[in-house]
């Protein structure tokens, strides 16, 4: 194992995901490279092998010294690697440095920061090394009887959300997919969906009971490849933003889709939003969940803020 001592405190972990973006990470990676190289970067690269390698890749490297890490990426390969930094005890948070070249199907983390698609630029925003701190959401849920935590940067989605983002999940697992795909599941998947009958706490405080179509949980704004489903969502607040669709006909999610997209879907009866630093979620059968686009288990779930502690590299 390398010492921590023989990792330059300028040299730059590159943690890429080869089938992000229906396999845009393997196709560019060399055009990368070859950016990095002439930006002067000074830095080492590993690939992911299979789902979760990220987190892995993580831990080990920042126990080797690396406190610089950037993702070739997508939004899930961006929660992996958070949950590597969030799950190793070796190097403290506030050394550690996370930035993003953006090469996924949504990249919608990168549209709360201003971090462009283009690869030029985005390599110029991790040379500037412009810093925002950031909250973070750790969620408890449980798969197969067993209780599980993830930590999240971007939006959470329960329910319609996280089967739609399921059903994109299989198609990129097979190389396939894209913003166009979700959107197709957005509209496919609706008269097979059934509602779910929940109860929500809200810091304590029961808000809401009933029948519930969609949620979402966020700390940045966008997720879906542009969509707004929490529009009010402030990065460093220590807030936890909520948004529940409730029981409503399938032809009103249809009429007003658009909405998703500017952010005033919040704006009709059947929506309703809340903020919190914790959110407890039952319900009587099991409701999905996934985190950044990363599909997990089922309710009941608790969610909880971490404020002000992941530092990331930004455009704005």
């Amino acid at each position: 194992m390398i010492e921590s001592s023989t990792i330059s405190p300028e040299k730059w972990l590159i943690i890429v995901n080869p089938n992000a973006g229906s396999k845009k990470g393997a196709r560019d990676w060399t055009k990368i490279c070859h950016l990095l190289s002439q930006e002067g970067f000074d830095f080492h690269c590993v690939f992911t092998e299979h789902r979760n390698h990220a987190i892995h890749l993580t831990e080990q490297n920042l126990e080797k010294g690396y406190r610089n890490l950037v993702v070739v990426g997508g939004d899930g390969t961006m929660n992996e690697v958070l949950n590597g930094i969030m799950n190793q005890t070796k190097a403290p948070l506030e050394e550690i440095y996370l930035g993003m070249i953006p090469v996924g199907t949504g990249n919608d983390w990168c549209r709360t920061f201003g971090i462009p698609f283009d690869y030029k630029k985005a390599i110029h925003i991790l040379k500037t090394k412009k810093i925002f701190i950031q909250d973070i959401g750790k969620v408890i849920y449980y798969k197969k009887n067993n209780t599980l935590q993830r930590y999240f940067l971007n939006v959470a989605g329960m329910g319609y959300d996280a089967l739609v983002a399921k059903k994109t999940n299989i198609l990129k697992e097979k190389g396939k997919g894209g913003p166009l795909a979700y959107i197709y599941f957005v509209f496919a998947s609706l008269f097979q969906y059934k509602f779910m009958e929940g109860v929500i706490e809200v810091d304590d405080q029961i808000v809401f009971k009933g029948e519930i179509f969609s949620m979402n949980v966020g700390i940045c704004k966008y997720n879906g490849g542009g969509m707004m489903q929490v529009p009010y969502a402030i990065p460093d607040d220590g807030f936890l933003d909520m948004m529940i669709i409730k029981k409503a006909s399938k032809f009103i999610v249809i009429r007003h889709a658009r909405k998703l997209y500017d952010g005033t879907l919040v704006n009709l009866p059947v929506v309703k939003t809340f903020r919190g630093k914790s959110i407890r979620i039952r319900s009587t059968g099991k409701i999905y969940l996934e985190t950044d686009g990363e599909s997990l288990g089922h309710t009941p779930f608790t969610y909880e803020i971490i404020p002000t502690v992941l530092k990331v590299i930004v455009g704005i």
